[in-house]
């Protein structure tokens, strides 16, 4: 009996010993790494001959520093997440990752999680690189008790009703109808211009790479300049709003996305409840029965072409994202919503919407919520979005025309 257990301890180190490791690695971030931590030792605990040896992204600078470092270094990851579409072209020039869709089961995959709209938005030279894991919809939050003091039920549509509902609230530095613009960071374009112009455009994109040029300086992106124009003209917005402007009353409105939720429950209990949530507004002739396009914060996993075990890697994503319950408990931990387009229709998710409806009020946009475009130059570009378009009609020195015009001039140089 003894020999026959040693036997089998030897047999079960030798198979430990040729086991394949894939190297994982995450998102640095404390709900996230709750999310992933027990589905690794899941896998492992009933895949002795593949492990995954995960850990979060190491400390760095960034998350893109500490994974250029690693390829540098010559020990990249072989999976890895929290990849946003400008980090993901920079890999997909380097000629660093792995096309998706060349792997067995990824159409199975996107069809499965009703993702074939989402993906679209990820495409890199008609490639999918990029598996999105969650999308945020960047929404419009308004005021509810404060237009109803106003004599509104509804959230403003139009650019029309904002300019309306905004006159009527305004007090000279002192309140303000919305914050249109969130600041001066490169950033902040996706969440205010970018996001008005996927709005008003029926999702167009902003940029087209493949002809070097950008895209906005046409008759969408004529009509958000001149809103965002109109808003700062008639002083209701300003480029300073001071901390919480919207939980102070300051403003009606602002963009804000899924994850101010449980913070704005938490540190402004009596605001909470009358929070109204709503699409970005949009031009006066928008059809009314079209859907509205929106910005998507959004990151996702890829694959190193450096990865020896290609097709186990890949078994393991699928194993987890065609649980569909683990969508359920990504959204309970994270409360982000998971890329997939069935998130208001399966019935998985139907007892997390009803107790949560401010959450699925951004679930309902994941179909209608675009990335960025895919290029390299994502800082260059709107840095010049900044310098050449917002701020210049921030403070009145350019018309939006002449604005939208050196902007896309400029951004067409960076590009070509």
């Amino acid at each position: 009996m003894r020999k026959t257990l040693l036997v089998l301890c030897l047999l079960l180190i030798a198979i430990l010993a040729l086991g394949k490791e894939i190297v994982f690695w995450t998102a640095p971030n404390p709900l996230q790494e709750k999310f992933w931590k027990p589905l690794v030792e899941e896998w492992n605990a009933n895949h002795p001959d593949v492990q995954i040896k995960w850990s979060p992204i190491p400390a760095s600078g960034s998350s893109e520093e500490a994974i250029l470092t690693a390829i540098a270094a010559g020990s990249s990851p072989d999976i890895c997440t929290n990849i946003f579409s400008g980090f993901a072209a920079q890999l997909i020039e380097a000629d660093q990752l792995v096309a998706l869709e060349s792997l067995p089961g990824y159409a199975d995959l996107i069809a499965e999680r009703k993702m074939e709209t989402i993906v679209e938005g990820w495409k890199f030279g008609g490639k999918n690189y990029v598996l999105p894991i969650y999308s945020n919809p960047m929404m419009f939050w308004w005021r509810k008790d404060l237009l109803e003091e106003l004599g509104y039920t509804r959230a403003p549509r139009t650019y029309s009703e904002v300019y309306e509902v905004s006159e009527k609230y305004s007090v000279k530095n002192e309140k303000f109808g919305a914050l249109v613009v969130l600041g001066r960071n490169w950033w902040d374009r996706w969440f205010d211009f970018i996001n008005y112009y996927y709005a008003a455009s029926g999702g167009k994109s902003y940029l087209d790479i493949e002809k070097a040029r950008a895209t906005f300086n046409d008759d969408a992106g004529k009509k958000v300049a001149t809103f965002i124009d109109t808003m700062f003209r008639n002083e209701w917005t300003a480029v300073d709003l001071g901390n919480f402007p919207f939980y102070y009353g300051v403003v009606l409105g602002g963009i804000k996305g899924p994850w101010d939720l449980n913070w704005a429950k938490e540190q402004f209990p009596e605001v909470y409840p009358n929070i109204l949530i709503a699409p970005p507004p949009v031009p006066d002739d928008y059809p009314a029965d079209e859907p509205v396009h929106v910005f998507a914060d959004t990151k996702g996993l890829v694959m190193f072409k450096s990865c020896k075990y290609k097709d186990e890697a890949w078994e393991f994503i699928k194993w987890v994202f065609s649980n569909v319950q683990n969508d359920l408990r990504w959204m309970e931990i994270t409360n982000m919503p998971p890329a997939r387009g069935d998130l208001t229709t399966n019935p998985i998710f139907t007892s997390y919407m009803e107790e949560n409806p401010y959450f699925k009020a951004f679930a309902e946009y994941v179909p209608y919520a675009i990335p960025p475009a895919l290029t390299t130059f994502t800082v260059d570009i709107q840095d010049a979005m900044t310098q050449y378009l917002i701020e210049p009609i921030m403070y009145g020195k350019k018309t939006p025309e002449q604005a939208l015009k050196e902007a896309a001039s400029k951004i067409r140089r960076i590009l070509f």
